[in-house]
């Protein structure tokens, strides 16, 4: 049986700036995501409300992924 290979710690110079761009990144997504909703407040028809449930789906999936490696810079560093 072979043990799981625990990854090295991410050296803490390259986990700041990991973090500096993720928060960046977290605002770009959160500027993103108001305008999709200020979207949601106006009349659209059929086809631009697909495409706005799409920009949602979109910006939710790469908020999730952005969350998932916040969490694993911090259990790595």
């Amino acid at each position: 049986m072979t043990l799981p290979v625990q990854p090295k710690p991410i050296p803490e110079q390259q986990a700041k700036e990991i973090r500096r761009l993720s928060h960046d990144l977290s605002n770009a997504l959160e500027i993103v995501l108001q305008t999709s909703f200020l979207l949601g407040t106006v009349p659209l028809d059929e086809e631009a409300k697909k495409w706005r449930t799409m920009l949602d789906n979109g910006v939710q999936q790469a908020a999730d992924i952005n969350r998932r490696l916040r969490e694993y810079v911090r259990g790595n560093s």
